[in-house]
């Protein structure tokens, strides 16, 4: 291991939060470098290059709103941008923020120890580089580390597997057979472009998804300066909405409305996309009777929309509420659907029984396989920061405290690990909004508390164990007034004893911010800090 360098801060990950974080910590006077295990700046956007990635947030939405001049001279191209416009913005910001003199690639974190004498962290590399930082800060991202599917014998195939967020960009799927795993939100993606490649594409499916036309289309060219007038007001909004959008739910409930009325304005809401539908009704989340409209009217349009009644059996969603899966952005997924070349495979009805070396067999028969894709999720939100070896007070792990399930104060501190903050760690908001929104306030308010710990002599702050339970106790009682908790998806995470832990916090992005600027205002309430007096004390004790 090298000599240490010391810093204030180091940033794990060079995605949407830890450019920020690196150019917000340079702006207020600290010494901060990122490292980030890629080769390329850009978190999620670099490493999902899979056919067909694209935001389905509108990509004048999902973009950084800290600099007003970046605003005006970035041009979407689409109104849902695809994953090489999203990677080269990011590498434009990096760019014209020079942050990349402070960014470490293909530097992989593996462990950060904290020392309680010094008050610091020793955060190693698998490079042999060591780091004396202050404030270890993860911007690991929450969808970031895969997850690997359970597929008997998938060892023995001999063709070429690719997961879906570890793309190989030379992958040729041309007049090939290819069999795909998953129908989330990235397998939907990936199917409507990989079917129209693919001599055959059979489609595993386990649950199936709500999803809703994307509407995409080109932006016009003029489209920024109608928009730049009314930027500002329309990114406030959004930071005191509830879910980080430009624009909130349509007043009203579902199942108080005329029928005819409430037809049409579905029927208007499904047209505008993913946030149309959401938000067609204010309580589509929270009452189960009006989520039924929506649901319903969501399962005849995919009746419709698909030719083949046997397959639009299949992916037609039943046994939980619309949205409380995450609800899919679908661009030419129910047409590759209905096209010859592509098969559905329920594996529910049809389970998997092995892998061969050309081939899956199910207990109903065999489909020939020159590529197998694993479109099967991330380990949501733990699992990039589980990956480290962390250490903290009296050699407590992380893995080992989160194996009991997630837990941490507001998404941003544990308790236990002083110092290291979680940009949209489980307790926040994050992937239960415009994720950019919640980041860039995470940010902020990590800066702000950064300076205020330096002003003040206070070198050390962490969470308290009771206002961290506190706070995931509210977050799993918010949580269950609403439907969300009515499903069986990525955004549980589990205790041993098999509760489950609702991970992201669903009281909203505007509640949570005004939480968290209270918090501060009254002294970082429901945190410890130490000066400086206290830390020597402890060194002339040890």
């Amino acid at each position: 291991m090298s000599e240490a360098r010391t810093l204030d801060a180091l940033i794990v990950g060079a995605g949407f939060a830890g450019l920020y974080m690196l150019h917000k910590l340079r702006q207020d006077g600290f010494t901060a470098q990122v490292v980030e295990k890629g080769s390329g700046v850009g978190g999620t956007w670099f490493w999902n290059r899979y056919p067909g990635a694209r935001c389905d947030i509108p990509s004048i939405e999902y973009s950084y709103s800290f600099d007003a001049e970046l605003e005006a001279e970035w041009r979407w191209s689409e109104r849902y941008a695809a994953q090489p416009e999203i990677l080269r913005y990011l590498e434009h910001v990096a760019e014209r923020f020079d942050l990349m003199r402070d960014i470490a690639l293909e530097t992989l974190v593996t462990s950060a120890r904290w020392d309680e004498g010094k008050g610091r962290w020793l955060v190693e590399t698998d490079g042999g580089d060591a780091f004396d930082v202050q404030f270890p800060i993860l911007a690991t991202g929450a969808l970031s580390e895969p997850k690997q599917p359970d597929i008997p014998g998938l060892e023995n195939f001999e063709g070429q597997v690719l997961h879906s967020a570890m793309w190989d960009d030379g992958a040729d799927l041309a007049g090939k057979n290819v069999c795909h795993f998953g129908t989330g939100s990235t397998g939907i993606q990936v199917v409507g472009e990989v079917a129209k490649a693919a001599k055959q594409l059979t489609v595993f499916q386990r649950t199936p998804n709500f999803a809703v036309p994307g509407g995409n289309h080109p932006l016009p060219g003029d489209y920024l300066e109608d928009l730049l007038p009314r930027y500002p007001e329309l990114r406030e909004r959004a930071r005191t909405s509830p879910l980080g959008w430009f624009h909130g739910a349509w007043e009203g409930s579902a199942k108080a409305d005329d029928p005819d009325a409430r037809e049409e304005r579905l029927e208007k809401a499904w047209k505008a996309g993913t946030t149309g539908l959401l938000q067609a009704y204010e309580d589509l989340l929270f009452d189960e009777e009006s989520n039924s409209y929506a649901a319903d009217f969501a399962r005849r349009k995919i009746a419709e929309l698909v030719d083949d009644p046997e397959k639009a059996r299949k992916l037609t969603p039943h046994g939980y509420p619309m949205g409380s899966r995450r609800l899919c952005t679908e661009v030419d997924f129910y047409e590759a659907m209905n096209r010859d070349n592509v098969a559905l495979v329920d594996v529910r009805e049809e389970p998997v029984v092995t892998v061969t070396a050309h081939s899956v067999k199910t207990d109903k028969g065999e489909y020939p396989a020159d590529v197998i894709i694993l479109a099967t999720g991330f380990d949501a939100c733990v699992g990039a920061i589980k990956a480290i070896d962390i250490r903290g007070r009296d050699g407590r792990s992380i893995r080992d405290e989160w194996d009991n399930g997630p837990r941490a104060y507001l998404g941003l501190a544990v308790e236990g690990f002083p110092n290291m903050f979680t940009i949209t760690g489980p307790g926040s908001p994050s992937v239960l909004s415009n994720v950019v929104v919640s980041i860039e306030q995470h940010v902020e308010w990590v800066a702000r508390c950064m300076v205020d710990m330096r002003d003040a002599g206070q070198p050390v702050i962490e969470a308290t164990a009771e206002a961290e339970t506190a706070w995931m106790e509210h977050a799993h009682e918010v949580a269950h007034s609403t439907l969300f908790p009515r499903a069986n998806s990525w955004y549980q995470g589990h205790t041993k004893d098999g509760r489950q832990v609702f991970m992201p916090y669903v009281g909203g992005v505007g509640a949570y911010r005004a939480k968290c600027e209270e918090i501060a205002a009254n002294g970082y309430e429901g945190f410890v800090l130490r000066g400086t007096d206290e830390m020597q004390q402890k060194d002339a004790v040890a």
